[in-house]
């Protein structure tokens, strides 16, 4: 049995190619909104770090009405480091919005999240976005995406996918592309004639797989997902089970049942076999469990997440500033939390170490794990981090590493500095694409040779680079990978910085730190032009005689230091330091923080090495 009046599909694209955007409009257009209400842009992106970085982190819910017809819409993440989101979000809808924008074209994301839908045979619906920019090249990129798809070893079916041009800014789309809508209706259109609707056999018994999570402070966890057969009604006997552990069975009741009403979670008696819901009530569920009619426990397979690429150790800080500033300090506090995030993040894995006060933690990419690391200390908790390091694997004998396909779309005259920094970095040219004034270049790079070089890529290109990467395979370790150049400025000694101090060691480098700052021994305060470190006394004080006044320290001109970020911190460490993450400060440092114990180890490797 198809209910006809429903339809479950989900928005993919690239970052910020505009998916969230027109969700917006859609739900504008639908008439979710009352006339007087007010309307916040991006309305979709509730996490506070999705608004400030303008990228959308995890997968959202939203549900519209278009005539008889209810559209449950998933609003997917497009960076790479999110992906896991993407993977397991798929298995609840039944087709596609591609959404491409109308200059940059098909990018690595959109090859990622595009290969996943064509695996799980969904029909796909291509809209081409931002037609109104100037340097728009609607024509070449639907070749582009044609491409891609049989690349992908698209269907027939798939190859014949309908394409709509789409302003979601100004929420307009068309099925021509030299005529302008005026509204969004052929989208609304398309979907309902494209997407075929859920198959619905009410008569067996329930049966939802949990493909997300929710919480409410008072509700605790909420289950997501989409009904695959039956109908549940609330306070029904239901038992949660696992496809991976038999063990895992336990019986409880649906209390509470929502589905999804425009921006709401609307609570509903019954639901029935392919709506997507949510049901709360339901302690320690987590994603991959199925739930169940009890009399009926048959779990379903959970969808293949792509494994880890990168791990980092997050350590206990044992700074001399540790708990100054921290509300959760103990190695207890880093452990739950850790645990906690894997329950919501599927792509996450933590493992713990032979100290008690450090944690593996693995994920898809730099941005992925700064996240966590930025929400962790919002919420008041305060660690160390190692340096990014990939993870091999051994396959058929062979040490093998993961393989990052990078596309990068540089200014003509920044060609040749990043061909010679892809070249050091064990890169291999796939495709050279002219567009416009520009040149679009892919690589397939090792996952190590990006650590560190977006700050590199934005110096050579003056900022006007767009790089963008994604998993793509394992491949045979490529050799060493040179990381960083340059050395570190170390703080000689504990104390509080000072302008002669600083005016002092700034011509060795550039610095971090202001005056005024409280720095400890071994705390990296700058960076050095070339390799190798430099010990600097940025708390030494001017000696006061009389034929000197203090106030003269006032005239001294210090050269406004460098302010990174969370990424770019990441990006910096070296191989022997760690980033001091608390509430209030970003702190590099070295390993071993004596001067004299780091420069006896310095030495004791190098002898080993020769």
């Amino acid at each position: 049995m198809i209910n006809p009046n429903l339809r479950n599909v989900a928005i993919i694209a690239h970052v910020d190619h505009g998916k969230t955007t027109l969700v917006d409009e859609m739900l504008k257009q639908s008439g979710v909104y009352r006339e007087n209400q007010s309307v916040v842009e991006r309305v979709m992106d509730s996490n506070d770090l999705e608004r400030e970085r303008g990228i959308t982190i995890l997968a959202k819910n939203t549900a519209v009405t278009y005539g008889d017809v209810k559209i449950n819409i998933v609003d997917t993440p497009g960076h790479a480091d999110f992906g896991g989101e993407v993977e397991r979000i798929l298995k609840m809808v039944n087709g596609v919005i591609l959404l491409v924008d109308a200059a940059e074209g098909p990018m690595p994301q959109t090859r990622f999240v595009l290969s996943r839908a064509l695996e799980l045979g969904h029909k796909v619906i291509i809209v081409i976005n931002k037609i109104d920019r100037p340097d728009r090249r609607i024509d070449e990129v639907i070749d582009e995406i044609l491409e891609l798809l049989i690349d992908l070893n698209a269907t027939d079916d798939q190859l014949e996918s309908p394409i709509l041009f789409c302003s979601a800014r100004r929420g307009i789309a068309s099925a021509d592309q030299n005529a302008e809508g005026t509204d969004l209706r052929p989208l609304f259109e398309t979907i309902l004639s494209h997407i075929p609707a859920p198959e619905a056999d009410y008569d067996q018994p329930f049966q939802m797989l949990v493909s997300a999570l929710d919480y409410n402070e008072f509700v605790g966890r909420i289950a997501v997902g989409r009904i695959e057969r039956g109908k549940l009604t609330q306070n029904q006997d239901i038992i949660v089970c696992n496809y991976h552990d038999d063990n895992t069975s336990k019986k409880l009741r649906a209390s509470n049942i929502y589905e999804y009403d425009g921006l709401t979670k609307k609570a509903i008696t019954e639901a029935y076999a392919g709506n997507i819901i949510a049901i709360s009530g339901i302690g320690d569920i987590t994603i991959g469990d199925t739930i169940c009619d009890p009399n009926a426990p048959e779990p379903l397979p959970f969808v293949q997440i792509s494994a880890p690429t990168m791990e980092m150790t997050f350590v206990v800080n044992d700074s001399p500033f540790a708990g100054r500033e921290g509300k959760y300090v103990t190695s207890r506090n880093l452990r739950d939390r850790l645990l906690k995030e894997t329950l919501k993040d599927v792509s996450l894995r933590v493992t713990e170490t032979d100290s008690t006060d450090a944690f593996n933690v693995a994920g898809r990419g730099e941005m992925h794990l700064s996240i966590l690391m930025e929400n962790m200390r919002r919420e008041g908790y305060e660690f160390a981090v190692s340096p990014p390091r990939i993870l091999t694997r051994e396959i058929d004998g062979v040490l093998c590493e993961p393989i990052e396909r990078l596309v990068v779309d540089v200014p003509e005259n920044s060609v040749g500095s990043v061909m010679e920094k892809m070249g050091v970095r064990k890169a291999e040219m796939v495709q050279m694409t002219p567009v416009g004034s520009r040149m679009k270049i892919e690589f397939l790079v090792p996952s190590r040779g990006l650590f560190g070089y977006r700050n590199e890529f934005l110096t050579d290109t003056r900022g006007e680079g767009i790089m963008a990467s994604v998993f793509d395979r394992y491949e045979p370790f490529k050799g060493e990978v040179a990381r960083r150049s340059t050395g570190s400025l170390v703080a000689f000694e504990t104390g509080e910085t000072n302008a002669y101090g600083l005016f002092n060691a700034q011509d060795r480098g550039a610095l971090f730190v202001e005056a005024g700052v409280p720095v400890y021994e071994g705390m990296v305060i700058g960076v050095a032009p070339k390799a190798g470190d430099i010990n600097v006394n940025v708390c030494k004080k001017k000696n006061l005689t009389n034929m000197r006044a203090a106030g003269s320290e006032e005239s001294l001109r210090l050269v406004p230091v460098r302010k990174m970020s969370l990424e770019q911190c990441l990006e910096f460490l070296a191989d022997d330091e760690l980033l001091e993450v608390t509430p209030e400060n970003l702190r590099l440092r070295k390993s071993i923080l004596n001067n004299q114990d780091r420069a006896k180890y310095q030495n004791r490797i190098a002898k080993a090495k020769s």
